[in-house]
Order: C-alpha cells, then structure tokens, then sequence
C-alpha cells in the first residue's frame, strides 16, 4: 500500500508541484491526483530552463507511465484544462477527470468581480469561490463534468470515476499520490485569519476527502515549506508575520541578481516574510506529516544554489534544516533552485515509528524510555 499526500505547509508556493514531480519520478507513482481547482499555479523549471506552470493537471506528467486525473471535489476550467493537455503533448488516454467535478463556468469568474472579492480579498477570480457556493446551494445551473461532456467531445473521452480508479489502483499494488494545493495557512475552516482565506480547506484530510480515499490508506504525508514564507501584495491579502523587503532578503542572501516572486495566476507582486515557527507546527499539528520538504534553501544563501548533498549546503541552511526537524518529522526533500535537478533527496530510514508521538507535548526527558532521535545527523554523516 503507497498512498502519498503532499501538502503545503504555509500560504502557498511552497514549491509543492517540484515535490511532487520528484516524489513521482523517485517513487514511480503511478496514479497522481491534482486537487483544488485553477487559482493556483504549480511549477518547476525544466532542465534547459523553461518554466512548466499547471492549473488543473498534476505535477506528475514528468513520468510518461503515470496516470493524471482530476477528483470529484475538483473545480474544472475546461479551456485551461484543454491548454494544458495539448501544451504537454499529453495524450488523452493518460488524463481523467471524475464524472462529479464541478465545471467552473464565465459566470463564475464575473460573480467574483462583482463581488470585489480581488479588492476585498486578493482573489484571483478564476471563479473557484462561486463554483463552490452554487454546488454547496445546489442550485440548477450546477454543471458537472459528466453532464457538460454530453455537449464537449473533448471532455467525453476524459470522464471517469476518480475514487474507483485510486481505490483500485491501492487494492492492486499500484502508488497512488495526491497533489494537495495552496498551503494550510489558507483553510476556509482552520487558518486564524478568516476572512482572509481560499474557498475551501487545504490540509492532507480535505484532499483526500475530495478524492474519495479513506485516511487509512496514507502511506506518507509529505508537508512542504520555504525558508521564507509569501502572499500577495497588500493587507486585503491577509497578514504575514515578520515581512521583510525583497531587496533585505537580497542583501541578506548574497544574491547577485534582484529577487522578486509573482503569483503564478494574477502575476501579481507576492510580500514576503520570515519563517514563522508556531505557523509551521500548527501547520504539522494538521497534517501529521511523515517527512518535511524544505525548498528555497538558496534564500538561506545564495551559495547553496544548485547544491545536491547536505555537505554543499552551508551552515545557516544546515542549521535551519535541524531546527525543523525539532518538529520530529525528518526532512527528506531540499530544494536549492527551481529545478527538479536543484534538489537534495535525504534518507529517511532513521525515521522512527516512535515519532507519532503527541508533537502538541514536549518530547520526553528520559530517552532511556523513549529511543528517539529527533534530530538527522545521524542519517547525514
């Protein structure tokens, strides 16, 4: 049983599309799942420096064998899902959507602007937010994919049903992973700062609720941060602890060129900030996560850039790495460039099934009755 969940950890653009590209190449998944809907973009550099950015398709195209398919909780854009296939070079056969996705359509996006919801709240307007009211109302006008499919050949040839595809996918020995979106930080349920949040919840039990998987299926959640956490511009966007200038993490970084982040969709200038540590384990507490992604180490220094062992990075990103792991949950992926290549790939195997441990208490203090290394020196030297 092999059943992955990758999650972010903050406020988005933690960099889960590259985690899940690699989980994908190194585990050999063969069923990804793109939750979430088109307002948020995942993407990861090619290695001749082109820039792959997904709205509707998972990460997970990189392994021509894997199966790419959109769940029943799905918010679909049938023009940008069309884009995408033919942008990859897909062929039809690998991309599946569930009969029961809901189909986002011009209305959406318009009730969106008429709503202020970018002034009020920095929404991308891609109509994700009306989708979700109109199928929570069940109101008449609800398309789901099957039924526009009746009308759309191109989407007639896609639909399937997701559940029983991954259910099957598990009972015969198959990987399954599932490409989480947003960050935890921005749960319609459990971020602090409603209303200042997305449409829906974004943690490792939503996503597999939206797939029509049971929890106890879940081989590993992998939750994913960055050295120095994002949101859009402006305060309508919600707080960030700590903020700090691009031009200060420049400086602070040794970068030689300027650093500047724009959200995938709006292209809109993001406000950075410091690593908030109570976000981060509040971020853990929800997902319960097997192992920690970690990219953006390149903001720690720009001369762990392209780094591909623990040794190459330098000690304020070697420091960082252990101070996460004080969480008790092993750092296993490390980004230090936007492509899949720029990546430290750490052993897990010292991971202790011991580390389920309550992580809302202390550790123990007698390690006489409680063998765990919190810590990764050990699966480093």
């Amino acid at each position: 049983m092999s059943v992955w969940v990758v999650v972010g950890g903050q406020f988005g653009s933690e960099g889960k599309g590259k985690i899940s590209a690699i989980i994908t190449l190194q585990e050999q998944i063969d069923v990804c799942i793109r939750c979430g809907g088109p307002n948020s973009g995942h993407s990861f550099q090619r290695q001749d420096g082109e820039l792959v950015l997904l709205r509707q398709l998972p990460t997970g195209f990189v392994r021509p064998q894997t199966r790419l398919l959109i769940p029943a909780g799905g918010l679909v854009d049938l023009e940008i899902l069309q884009r995408e296939i033919e942008s990859l070079g897909l062929d039809s056969s690998r991309v599946g959507v569930d009969r029961n996705a809901m189909v986002i359509v011009t209305a959406d996006r318009e009730r969106e602007r008429q709503l202020g919801l970018s002034e009020r709240l920095s929404s991308t307007l891609c109509g994700v937010g009306s989708a979700v009211a109109r199928r929570a109302l069940r109101t008449t006008d609800v398309q789901l994919a099957a039924t526009a499919a009746i009308t759309t050949p191109r989407l007639h040839r896609l639909i399937t049903d997701v559940s029983a595809e991954a259910n099957s996918a598990v009972d015969g020995g198959k990987k399954v992973l599932v490409e989480g979106t947003q960050g935890s930080g921005l749960s319609l349920y459990h971020s602090r700062h409603y209303p200042k949040t997305t449409s829906r919840d974004t943690n490792a039990a939503a996503f597999l609720s939206e797939v029509g998987l049971s929890p106890r299926l879940v081989s590993e959640v992998v939750l994913v941060f960055r050295t120095f956490p994002i949101r859009v511009a402006g305060s309508q966007a919600g707080p960030l602890s700590d903020e700090i200038t691009w031009e200060q993490l420049q400086a602070e970084s040794n970068s030689p060129t300027p650093l500047r982040e724009y959200t995938s969709v709006t292209r809109k200038l993001r406000r950075v900030g410091r690593f908030d540590w109570e976000a981060a384990r509040r971020a853990v507490i929800l997902n319960r996560p097997t192992r920690l992604a970690l990219n953006f180490a390149d903001y720690l220094g720009f001369d762990n850039r392209r780094a591909s062992a623990w040794d190459e990075l330098n000690s304020r990103a070697r420091g960082f790495i252990q101070q996460l792991e004080n969480l008790h949950i092993p750092v296993t992926y490390i980004g230090t460039g936007p492509q899949l290549s720029e990546s430290i790939l750490l052993d897990a195997s010292s991971a202790s099934p011991h580390q389920v441990r309550s992580i809302c208490q202390p550790p123990p203090q007698k390690s006489v009755t409680n063998p765990v290394n919190g810590g990764s020196d050990l699966r480093r030297s």
